[in-house]
């Protein structure tokens, strides 16, 4: 059994065990809810709604809820001097489809919602980046970096071919303005 339903103004085709991304919805990490406006359950006998099915739900677990990859938006007109630069994050609210119901059918998924709480995440790889750092010798990064290029040998420079030319050059000058 699978449905269509509508949120965010958007239309998604599910089926019980599926993660889908949808507009960022006002609900809790790991709170179970159901959706009600659905466009059409199929399977099979499909029913179409009119606008939506009645007595139709969809059950749905929040996994995540975070921003999306920052977006660039760049904006230029050549030869005017205009140029805009902004960087966007869309909100995102993930959903795990645990089961679709109608009129006393129900189709329900045996597996279970991860859910995952991306800022306690990243909460801990900064305090385990800084544990990294606290651990080295001198606990500063960038004391690291400027004993890391001194320790590297500078390359030998060489004589430049083109200095050698422009001195050919300047002394053919010379003989020329000393002919005339």
């Amino acid at each position: 059994m699978y449905a269509i339903i509508r949120t965010g103004g958007k239309q998604y085709r599910v089926q019980p065990g599926d993660v889908i991304r949808v507009e960022k919805l006002e609900q809790k990490l790991g709170s179970e809810f159901e959706l009600t406006d659905i466009l059409m359950v199929g399977g099979e006998t499909p029913v179409l709604g009119q606008p939506v099915v009645k007595n139709a739900a969809v059950t749905v677990v929040v996994t995540k809820q975070t921003k999306d990859r920052k977006v660039i938006i760049f904006k230029k007109k050549r030869r005017q001097g205009y140029r805009r630069f902004k960087t966007h994050r869309q909100p995102f609210t993930e959903l795990f489809v645990k089961a679709i119901s109608m009129d006393g059918k129900t189709a329900k998924t045996d597996l279970s919602a991860k859910v995952v709480d991306v800022d306690q995440a990243r909460a801990a790889r900064i305090a385990e980046r800084s544990v990294k750092v606290a651990k080295t010798p001198g606990g500063n990064l960038a004391k690291e970096a400027k004993a890391a290029k001194k320790a590297k040998p500078a390359p030998k420079s060489a004589k430049k071919p083109a200095a050698k030319a422009s001195k050919a050059k300047k002394a053919s000058g010379a003989k020329k303005t000393a002919k005339k």
